[in-house]
Parts: structure tokens; C-alpha cells; sequence
């Protein structure tokens, strides 16, 4: 079992950045695929990027191919959202999921396949 926890949310203006972190607990983090989620009021969760177990392999939700990348390191137990050129419709809560499955597109752009959750942390972008 792993825990997660995600930090780095906040307020900040349109054509801003954040790097939202999520560090992981236990000794077999690198087993996992990583991905990141957001959900904004009155919508689903949603995808927005995924790492494979060793970081060599990356997915991006279209509307932040570009924008944000994603990145791991395994030595910190910590996977990382860098985003940068913020829109205000990027306002949600942001999530860090952990995966033990397949790294196959088709599957891990789904929450469902996520086994293990963050907590979430708020990001607002102002126009």
C-alpha cells in the first residue's frame, strides 16, 4: 500500500506557473505508473498527465500538452507537475494517483484504473 500526499497548490494569475509535488510513501514507489488528475466543481475527474515507473515514458491530456510536465524521481518517492502558462479554466483540485498496472495509454488516462489517491490540492488561476 501506498500513501500519497500532493502540495504545491495556490492562487496565481493567468500565464503563471506551479509545480505541484506528491510524495509517496513506502519503499516500492518505483513499481508504480503515476498519474495526475483534476476535477473542478460540477465536472468529473478528469486526466491530465502520466509517468511511467521509470520516467521515461510520459501521456498529457491534449489542453496541457506543452503547458505542463510531468516528472519523477524515485529516489525522493515523489512524482511532480510542473505547469506553466496557467489558464483560469486549469482552476481545480489537482490529484496524484498511483497505478500498478500496464502502462498502456487506454488505461492509464482512467481514474478508475488508479488503485491509491492523494488528498488533492486546490489550484486557482484569476484572470
Amino acid at each position: 500500500q501506498v500513501q500519497l500526499v500532493e502540495s504545491g497548490g495556490g492562487l496565481v494569475q493567468a500565464g503563471g506557473s506551479l509545480r505541484l509535488s506528491c510524495a509517496a510513501s513506502g519503499r516500492t514507489f518505483s513499481t508504480y505508473i503515476m498519474g495526475w488528475f483534476r476535477q473542478a466543481p460540477g465536472k468529473e475527474r478528469e486526466f491530465v498527465a502520466a509517468i511511467s515507473r521509470g520516467g521515461y515514458s510520459t501521456y498529457y491530456e491534449d489542453s496541457v500538452k506543452g503547458r505542463f510536465s510531468i516528472s519523477r524521481d524515485n529516489n525522493k518517492n515523489t512524482v511532480y507537475v510542473q505547469m506553466n502558462s496557467l489558464k483560469p479554466e486549469d482552476t481545480a483540485v489537482y490529484y496524484c494517483a498511483a497505478d500498478r498496472g500496464l502502462w498502456v495509454a487506454i488505461r492509464v488516462t482512467q481514474p478508475d484504473e488508479y488503485e491509491y489517491w492523494g488528498q488533492g490540492t486546490q489550484v486557482t488561476v484569476s484572470a
